[in-house]
């Protein structure tokens, strides 16, 4: 009888036990967005507008017209004359030097979120692995208990295999 006590297999978790546990999945987007002041969350706006084909194409049109009418319309109506373009230099420079810092803080931010979405998928990840270990303790569980209902049986599994 000892043998058979000491040789039994040890009992996993119960899934309620598991579920007891378990702590609530957070919203880490939420969290972030909720955290950040006004003046990031207009950095984030201003880098998510600015790095779209629609901003892109905004600034190519607007530079292509501008060009065009200082080339084509009569001199009289040109307002930045051809070949010197020194107010068209002057706006993008500056639209150049307000965005570029504006756009890497929102960057920062956004790397921000990254990590703790990163952060967050690890929690995940490690909640579902030590689950799968729970269902495997169970299925080893389950394996032992019927081995030894076949083994009290009296039927050879090897001679079972062999065949």
């Amino acid at each position: 009888m000892a043998d058979t006590a000491a040789a039994s297999p040890v009992t996993p978790i119960s899934l309620a036990e598991l579920k007891k546990r378990r702590k609530p999945l957070r919203n880490v987007h939420r969290q972030v967005r909720e955290n950040l002041g006004l003046m990031n969350k207009l950095a984030v706006w201003v880098t998510e507008r600015v790095g779209t084909m629609g901003f892109f194409l905004l600034i190519f049109v607007w530079s292509a017209i501008w060009l065009a009418w200082n080339f084509l319309a009569p001199e009289r109506l040109q307002f930045d004359p051809p070949m010197a373009f020194v107010f068209w230099l002057f706006i993008s420079n500056l639209i150049q030097i307000l965005l570029m810092p504006l756009i890497m803080v929102g960057q920062n931010i956004q790397g921000i979120h990254a990590e703790a979405r990163a952060e967050h998928d690890l929690e995940v990840n490690v909640r579902a692995e030590r689950e799968i270990e729970v269902i495997l303790q169970h299925l080893e569980y389950q394996g032992e208990i019927l081995m030894k209902m076949v083994e009290k049986l009296g039927v050879d599994i090897k001679g079972l295999a062999a065949r």
